[in-house]
C-alpha cells in the first residue's frame, strides 16, 4: 500500500471494468456510504477513502495551511486516483467532496466519466444575488460554538444537519464520526467549507453532472441545485428527492440509494 493510500484509509472493494471512486462530506467517514457500497461490489471497482481531517485519519497528518482551501483536498483525490492507477471513474461525492470532485475534473477531465454530486454547494452564505442558506452572523456563531464547547456543539448540530431526533440511528452514527474528530481540525474543516466560495469555478466544469439533492437540507436550500445546474460547464441534470437532511444516504437509504445507483448507471441523454 502506498503513502497516500495509508494516510487516507483508501479501500477498494469488489471488482469490474468500470471504477467507482465515493468520497464524504464534512464530519463524517468513509462509513457514510455503507448502505451503498453492497449494491456496488458485484459490479464496478469501488474505491473509498478518507478525506485528511476525518476522526479515521492520523491527526498529525493534518495540514492546517494545505487545507485551508478545497484545492488542498482536490490534490488528494488525484494523488490517490495517480497512485491506484486509475484511468478514469465515475465520482459520486457527498457534500464538499461534491466540490473538491469538480475542482479535481478542471485540472484532470480525463479521470472523471461523470461526477454524481450529492447534497453539493459552491457557496453556503447569502449574498443579493445568492442564496446560500446561511447568513455570515449564523456561521461566527456556529464556528464560536464549536471553539466553546465541540462535544455540547456536535450533539446540537448532528441532528439538525441529519433531520432527526437524538434518539435516530442516522443521528448517532453522525455523531459519533463528529466526536471522533480532533475539535481544532473540525473547526478548521468547518471554516474552510463554509467560507469556501466555488461559484466562479464552476463554469470551467465540463465533465457531465449529476446533482442530487433532498427536498429539505438544513445545509443547502433545493435552489442551490438548480444554479448548480445552470452555472456548470457541461451537461447536468438535476433530481430531487423526498427525503429530509444533508445525508440523505445515512438517513434515508430506502429513498436515496436507488437514486443514486440509477445516476450511476445512467449517463446524461444528449
Amino acid at each position: 500500500m502506498g503513502i497516500v493510500e495509508e494516510a487516507h484509509n483508501v479501500k477498494v472493494l469488489g471488482s469490474g471494468e468500470r471504477t467507482i471512486v465515493l468520497a464524504h462530506g464534512f464530519g463524517t467517514d468513509q462509513s457514510v456510504w455503507k448502505h451503498l457500497v453492497p449494491h456496488l461490489v458485484d459490479s464496478y471497482r469501488v474505491v473509498v477513502y478518507d478525506n485528511m481531517g476525518a476522526g479515521t485519519t492520523n491527526p498529525d497528518y493534518f495540514d492546517f495551511e494545505r487545507y485551508t482551501t478545497l484545492e488542498g483536498y482536490a490534490y488528494d483525490l488525484l494523488a490517490i486516483l495517480e497512485e491506484l492507477l486509475i484511468d478514469t471513474c465515475v465520482f459520486v461525492g457527498h457534500s464538499v467532496s461534491a466540490m473538491v470532485g469538480a475542482i479535481a475534473s478542471i485540472s484532470r477531465p480525463d479521470l472523471f466519466t461523470k461526477i454524481v454530486m450529492l447534497s453539493g454547494s459552491p457557496r453556503y452564505v447569502n449574498d443579493p444575488e445568492y442564496f446560500g442558506g446561511f447568513e455570515q452572523e449564523d456561521l461566527d456563531q456556529l464556528f464560536e460554538a464549536m471553539r466553546e464547547n465541540y462535544k455540547a456543539w456536535c450533539s446540537g448540530f448532528a441532528p439538525l444537519a441529519v433531520g432527526g431526533d437524538m434518539d435516530s440511528v442516522a443521528v448517532q452514527e453522525f455523531s459519533r464520526t463528529l466526536f471522533n474528530m480532533r475539535p481544532d481540525i473540525a473547526l478548521s474543516v468547518a471554516q474552510t467549507i463554509f467560507n469556501s466560495d466555488m461559484r466562479s469555478i464552476l463554469g470551467l466544469v465540463t465533465v457531465p453532472c449529476h446533482i442530487v439533492q433532498s427536498m429539505k437540507d438544513l445545509a443547502v436550500p433545493v435552489v442551490v441545485s438548480e444554479y448548480l445546474h445552470q452555472h456548470l460547464g457541461g451537461d447536468s441534470i438535476v433530481e430531487v428527492m423526498q427525503s429530509d437532511g444533508h445525508l440523505p444516504q445515512l438517513s434515508s437509504p430506502d429513498t436515496v440509494i436507488p437514486v443514486v445507483l440509477r445516476h450511476i448507471h445512467y449517463d446524461i441523454a444528449t
